[in-house]
């Protein structure tokens, strides 16, 4: 594990603290939550991203083309 110096303006460090107390963590787990959170949204966008690179559209058509046109089921309709 490594230690970062942090500075933050007084009035964000008392928000994060109640917040903390009010999670029942640490202020250094609920930092690091949230960075966790962050970096996981930023890296699901670029997944997701270099997944739609790897589509085509010709291959999805001929996979919706083998569902049989059917009215849907009573259960699964608006």
């Amino acid at each position: 594990m490594s230690t970062l110096s942090l500075r933050l303006p007084n009035s964000l460090h008392d928000r994060v603290r109640k917040l903390a107390e009010a999670e029942g963590v640490s202020i250094n787990q609920f930092i690091s939550t949230a960075v966790a959170e962050k970096m996981s949204a930023l890296m699901t966008d670029e997944y997701l991203a270099e997944r739609a690179k790897r589509g085509d559209r010709a291959l999805f058509e001929a996979a919706l083309s083998r569902i049989p046109d059917a009215p849907a089921q009573e259960n699964d309709s608006l």
